[in-house]
């Protein structure tokens, strides 16, 4: 799986470097000019989505060419109308269809490709738990990263080499990329000098 990375003249104008190969479908193995980074790549895209999407929601609801009917709770459906105007300014464009179910409408441009029921049940229990008491913009950043965590690469998924750049480009673009929504590290760093205390070298 590993491959010739780029020279280390083109890895200097990137900090995370290139890519070499995947780790097990859960980490990327790069290489910069000072040595080695491993990166998570769920908790690295998941940072950069929710940066993506704080900042593009309100201008980019794609209609569904179909909406999706959900059979929905009560406290669902009653989530739902009292967050309608909070709920389509990130995105989701969720009307009732009858006493029990909700239609959606609207998504992210850039949670289109993803499994939207699961989605729409985690945000109307994310805006449930958090609730008024918690202000307009923690509620907020709740839901933008509960959103980003669905819309994030999955463990276990093959990226080609091209994508994996792609990842290190758009996370060296993305305000706070060394953590992800939780706090945990996205990415560690190995220096030349680490790798060779590692293996004794020069001792």
């Amino acid at each position: 799986w590993v491959t010739q990375a780029p020279a280390p003249s083109a890895a200097d104008a990137h900090p995370l470097g290139f890519a070499i190969g995947q780790v097990h479908g859960i980490y990327i193995l790069a290489q910069n000019a000072e040595g080695l980074v491993l990166i998570d790549m769920h908790a690295a895209h998941e940072r950069v989505l929710y940066e993506q999407l704080k900042s593009t929601t309100k201008n980019t609801i794609q209609s569904l060419l179909e909406p999706v009917v959900l059979k929905a709770s009560a406290e669902e459906l009653e989530v739902a109308a009292r967050e309608a105007q909070a709920l389509e300014a990130l995105g989701l464009v969720l009307t009732p269809l009858s006493s029990d179910h909700l239609a959606l409408r609207g998504v992210p441009s850039l949670l289109a490709n993803v499994p939207l029921e699961p989605l729409v049940r985690d945000a109307l229990r994310e805006l449930a738990e958090q609730g008024v008491a918690n202000g307009v913009e923690a509620q907020r950043d709740a839901l933008l990263a509960t959103m980003a965590c669905h819309g994030s690469v999955r463990a276990n998924r093959h990226l080609s080499l091209p994508e994996m750049n792609q990842l290190l480009r758009d996370m060296e673009q993305t305000a706070r990329a060394d953590q992800c929504n939780h706090g945990r590290p996205t990415w560690l760093q190995w220096s030349l000098a680490d790798i060779d205390r590692l293996f004794l070298r020069g001792q």
